[in-house]
C-alpha cells in the first residue's frame, strides 16, 4: 500500500462538507490587504504545515480546507475569577481549487461585532473586533453572514477577530490546590485539574509548569491515572505535569511531596503561579462555527476544522 500524504493523515481532523441553512443586519467593517496581514498561525502542528502538491502523474484534486484556529489568553484568580480573557481567531483558507472558482463561507447565524449587536435566536457568538482580506467579498455579510472569495491556488487568511472577557462557556480548565507542611521541611502539594470543556470535547498535550519554593531538593509524586508523567525541573525550579488526554467533564489529580531541606516562612508566596499549555481540537472557544461551504462550477470536496490553542493560561494559586 502506497504511503499517505500530509493531506491524507490530517482529513480525519476536518469536518467534510458543512451544510446547514441561515439567515441575518448590517454593521460597517475593516477590511486588510495583503501588505499589511499579519501572520497569526498557531505555532506547530499540522494546522500551520504547507499542504504539498499531488506528485507523479496523479491530476489534482479540487479541494480546500478551512482552518477556524484561536489562540487563548487567560489569567484566573485563586478563587476561580477569570481576570483576563483574550481570544485571537482567524480563518484560514488552503486552496487547491480550479481557477475562478467562487467560495461562499456560511457562519455562525448568531455572528455579533460589539456588546450591542444583538442576531438570531440561539447564544450569542459575539466578537470585538473583525477584519477582512481585501480580497472577499462582503455584500452577503450583512444579511446572511456569508463570506465569498475566488481564492487562488494556495494558502490566505480570510478573517482575523478578536474577543475580549467574555465566552459563551466556562473557561477550558480550573485548578483546585491544597497545600500544606509536616513542619520538617516536606511540602505536601495536592493538585486537581479540572476540564470544564463539553463530555464529548477533549484536550490534548496538556501541560501544568508551577514554580516551587527555593531549596527544593527531591520530588515524589502519586498521579491518578498512569498516562500522566511530572518532573521537577531544578534548573526552572517548577514542576511540569504532563498529561497526553483528558476528556471535557473530568477532572484528574497529582499528590506531589516535595523536599526542601531549609523551608523558609515564606514558602506559600514562592509556589505559583501555575502555567498552562493544551491543544483543543475540533472546538473553538468563541463559538464561532462554518455553517456550509459552497463552491461555483465544478464539485469539489470541502472540509472544516477547527482548533483552539494556549497562548497563555495563567491560574493563581
Amino acid at each position: 500500500m502506497a504511503p499517505k500524504t500530509a493531506p491524507e493523515k490530517s482529513r480525519n481532523s476536518w469536518e467534510r462538507n458543512p451544510e446547514i441553512s441561515w439567515k441575518i443586519p448590517i454593521f460597517c467593517v475593516l477590511q486588510f490587504g495583503a501588505e499589511t496581514q499579519q501572520s497569526r498561525v498557531v505555532p506547530g502542528g499540522a494546522a500551520t504545515r504547507p499542504l504539498p502538491p499531488p506528485r507523479g502523474d496523479q491530476p489534482p484534486k479540487s479541494e480546500v480546507f478551512v482552518d477556524v484556529l484561536e489562540r487563548l489568553s487567560v489569567v484566573i484568580a485563586a478563587n476561580g475569577t477569570p481576570l483576563k480573557v483574550d481570544v485571537q481567531g482567524e480563518i484560514r483558507l488552503k486552496s487547491y481549487l480550479p481557477p475562478c472558482t467562487e467560495l461562499r463561507i456560511g457562519l455562525t447565524e448568531e455572528f455579533c461585532v460589539g456588546k450591542s449587536e444583538l442576531r438570531g435566536y440561539g447564544t450569542p457568538v459575539r466578537v470585538d473586533e473583525v477584519w477582512f482580506h481585501s480580497s472577499v467579498r462582503l455584500d452577503e455579510f450583512g444579511s446572511g453572514r456569508v463570506l465569498r472569495v475566488t481564492p487562488n491556488p494556495g494558502e490566505m487568511t480570510l478573517m482575523q477577530y478578536q474577543v475580549l472577557d467574555e465566552l459563551p462557556a466556562p473557561l477550558p480548565f480550573r485548578l483546585f490546590p491544597s497545600l500544606d507542611t509536616d513542619g520538617g521541611g516536606r511540602i505536601r502539594l495536592y493538585l486537581k485539574l479540572r476540564c470544564d470543556l463539553p463530555p464529548k470535547s477533549h484536550a490534548v498535550n496538556v501541560c501544568l509548569q508551577l514554580p516551587v519554593p527555593k531549596g527544593v531538593s527531591s520530588l515524589s509524586q502519586e498521579l491518578s491515572s498512569p498516562d500522566q508523567a511530572a518532573e521537577l525541573d531544578l534548573g526552572s525550579r517548577s514542576i511540569r505535569w504532563q498529561i497526553p488526554k483528558i476528556q471535557g467533564g473530568s477532572q484528574l489529580s497529582a499528590l506531589f511531596k516535595l523536599e526542601v531541606p531549609c523551608l523558609s516562612r515564606c514558602w506559600r508566596l514562592e509556589l505559583g503561579p501555575a502555567h498552562g499549555s493544551f491543544e483543543l481540537p475540533a472546538h473553538s472557544c468563541s463559538g464561532l462555527r462554518v455553517r456550509f461551504l459552497r463552491l461555483s462550477g465544478a464539485p469539489g470536496q470541502r472540509w472544516v476544522r477547527y482548533l483552539t490553542h494556549s497562548d497563555s493560561y495563567v491560574l493563581r494559586m
